[in-house]
Parts: C-alpha cells; sequence; structure tokens
C-alpha cells in the first residue's frame, strides 16, 4: 500500500478534518505530531508512491539442499566503507540498562557496538535510504556483499538501492528479564524510538563518518527505511515497523520470535499479554487491527526453536511463523513467507542462499526523492 493511500486523511477538507479530532486515527497523527515526527507524515501523505507489484509475494519453500548466492559473495566489485563506534548505554535516556524488569542474574553490556557500512555507489549529500539490523553485526558481511554486487547490476529487476547498513549490538544477555530481551521482545514503540532518537543521529553526528561524508544525511520516508534481525531481532524488526510504520515500513524477519517472550512484569503485558504471541494468536492482533503500510519478509526452518512444543507453551517458533504468515496473508498484506526445510534456528545458510533474493524483494518499487 502506498503511503499516500495510508495518510489520505491529510487531504479532508478543514470540515471533515475537524470531524476527525475526536476519532482514534487523529489521535495517532497528533501523538506522531508531539514526538516531532510529522517530517515523515508530511513526505509519505504528499511526496511519495510506489507500485512495487506482487513478484515474489506469497510462501515459498525451500531446501534441503543450500548453496550460497553468487550475489552474496565477493565479487571485486568496488567496496564502501565501514565505520565502528561505540555507545554507552548509561547515555541513552530510552535503554540505559536500569530498567525495573531486568533480571540482576543477567547482566546488562556498559556500551553497545554500532557498526555502518556506507556502499560505494553512495554520493554524499543525498538522502540515504537505510538497513538497520539487529543482534549486529549479524550478517552484515552478507548484506555488504550484496550492496557491492546490486548497486551497479545491469539487471533493473536485481539492482539495490544504495542504502547504508547500520548493524546495532544488543544490549546483552537474552530471554525474559535480560536486556536483550527488553529491546526486541516488548510489544511497544520503544525500540524503534531508540533507534529513530539516538542510533541515527549518532551514526550521522559521528567524526570519522563525518570526516569521510561531510554531508552525509538519511531519508525521512518511511518507505526508505528497513529493517532485520533474527529471532528476537526479527520480533523486534516487525515490532519496529508495527508500531512506528511512521519511521520503518520494509521488515525482514529471520526465524521470528513471535511467541511469548515479553517480560512477565513488563507494564505491556496488562494489553498484550503474550507478548509477540499476540500477533497470530489469542487477540489475533494483525487480523483485527487495521492494515498498516508495511512490507515484510518472514521465515522460519523445518527445526526451528521448540518445533513440537504444543499450543499453550506459546513457545512454537514454526507454529508462530506459519500463523503470522497466514494472518498477513489473510490481511492482504505484500508478504513473502519462506519455510527452509532441513534448517534451524537462525541457519546461515539460510540467510547465504536467500538474502539477496530478500533484499530484492523487500525494495521492489523504492525510487530515490
Amino acid at each position: 500500500m502506498a503511503g499516500s493511500d495510508f495518510f489520505s486523511t491529510c487531504h479532508l477538507q478543514s470540515m471533515e478534518y475537524m470531524m476527525l479530532l475526536k476519532s482514534k486515527h487523529f489521535c495517532y497523527f497528533l501523538t506522531i505530531a508531539v514526538a516531532g515526527f510529522t517530517s515523515s507524515v508530511v513526505f509519505s501523505a504528499e511526496k511519495y508512491t510506489e507500485d512495487p507489484g506482487k513478484q515474489g509475494n506469497g510462501n515459498h519453500v525451500i531446501g534441503p539442499d543450500y548453496k550460497i548466492a553468487a550475489d552474496l559473495t565477493d565479487q571485486g566489485n568496488p567496496k564502501g566503507k565501514h565505520f565502528e563506534f561505540e555507545m554507552p548505554l548509561a547515555d541513552s535516556k530510552i535503554f540505559p540498562g536500569t530498567d525495573k524488569t531486568l533480571d540482576p542474574k543477567k547482566p546488562v553490556r556498559k556500551t553497545r557496538k554500532i557498526f555502518v557500512y556506507v556502499p560505494a555507489e553512495y554520493k554524499d549529500g543525498t538522502k540515504a535510504p537505510i538497513l538497520v539490523t539487529h543482534d549486529g553485526p549479524s550478517r552484515m558481511d552478507l548484506v555488504c556483499n550484496a550492496l557491492d554486487n546490486l548497486t551497479i547490476s545491469k539487471d533493473p529487476a536485481r539492482r539495490l538501492p544504495a542504502f547504508i547498513v547500520i548493524g546495532v549490538q544488543n544490549g546483552g544477555n537474552d530471554g525474559k528479564g535480560s536486556e536483550r530481551g527488553l529491546e526486541y521482545d516488548t510489544m511497544s514503540d520503544r525500540y524503534a524510538r531508540f533507534i529513530n532518537d539516538e542510533v541515527l543521529p549518532a551514526v550521522l553526528n559521528n567524526k570519522e563518518i563525518k570526516a569521510a561524508y561531510p554531508h552525509i544525511a538519511f531519508t525521512d520516508n518511511p518507505w526508505g527505511r528497513a529493517t532485520m534481525g533474527c529471532s528476537s531481532g526479527g520480533a523486534a524488526a516487525l515490532t519496529m515497523g508495527w508500531f512506528r510504520p511512521d519511521l520503518f515500513r520494509r521488515l525482514i524477519t529471520y526465524s521470528g520470535t513471535f511467541v511469548d517472550q515479553q517480560d512477565d512484569d513488563a507494564p505491556e503485558e496488562a494489553e498484550f499479554p503474550l507478548g509477540a504471541w499476540e500477533y497470530h494468536s489469542s487477540m489475533k492482533l494483525i487480523e483485527n487491527s487495521d492494515k498498516k503500510p508495511l512490507r515484510i519478509f518472514t521465515h522460519v526452518a523445518e527445526n526451528d526453536l521448540r518445533a513440537n512444543d504444543p499450543e499453550e507453551t506459546y513457545h512454537n517458533w514454526v507454529m508462530a511463523n506459519k500463523r503470522t504468515a497466514a494472518a498477513l496473508k489473510a490481511k492482504g498484506y505484500d508478504y513473502r513467507y519462506v519455510f527452509s526445510k532441513g534448517t534451524r534456528h537462525c541457519d546461515r545458510k539460510v540467510f547465504e542462499q536467500t538474502l539477496a533474493d530478500t533484499l530484492i524483494w523487500m525494495w521492489q518499487g523504492y525510487h530515490a526523492e
């Protein structure tokens, strides 16, 4: 769905607009404006549309044999620039590492590393699209190879925009009561705000990056902002877009943790008692919510975590991802779901075979401002 469709209420006449003041839809816009994100809304409403088509949509089965895609290997093409710096958790206003839900037995990092790759095709001064990856550096080596090879592809159907990759390290440990779990598994806009309000400005203001690219800039167009993760990082990717489609709209999740992994004492439990399990079951969040302007890739492995667990555990990754894909299909989303035979949780060979095609599909229809 184009951003202009989603935000079409911005074009209402003044009388109709006043009637909208009392609606929940207007409250959503008001929240965005108060938070200072009006530029994204205005941009989407007035300037940008795209037509990605339906190619590659739907359910796909791969395996059990795998090989790395040529586009994900080093083919000797011009390389971009790598950067790395750290962000102390104590300096964060959103995730300072002191949340009351944290388990004191699960260590929290003092600093988190930020990994940045600016592709060779990026032109300093242009407003770059971005891809934020979780558990940085994660599969950044494969993403960088894809950029080196596919930003200069002679085939328009297999050409990537010169997006800048930002790999963000998690805050530490795993599961309920951990900083990583707090960041990734919480059903709120908190992590999206952390990336938008703290990480992106830190990248743009980094001295080393600024020395190489004095006029570096990121697009405000939410269709130019993608996010990717595996496991709880995959849940974070979906949640970022779900709660803040004004900020991120292209979502990539591998082995997504769409299970009950949210902290039991999290305030969000009142509204989402089963955490990310609520996307597809119980309250059926995807099916029962208005369709959002999102493009979503999901994946699960045949032998993913707790694949034989009964439903009442709320922790069967295969069941969770199949249901999520079914809910996306039923709601009419542009989605792509991959089931990989003979593989396990966040299996690298799945990335090696699919990530180039995943990125191509994800960025279909995108065009520069």
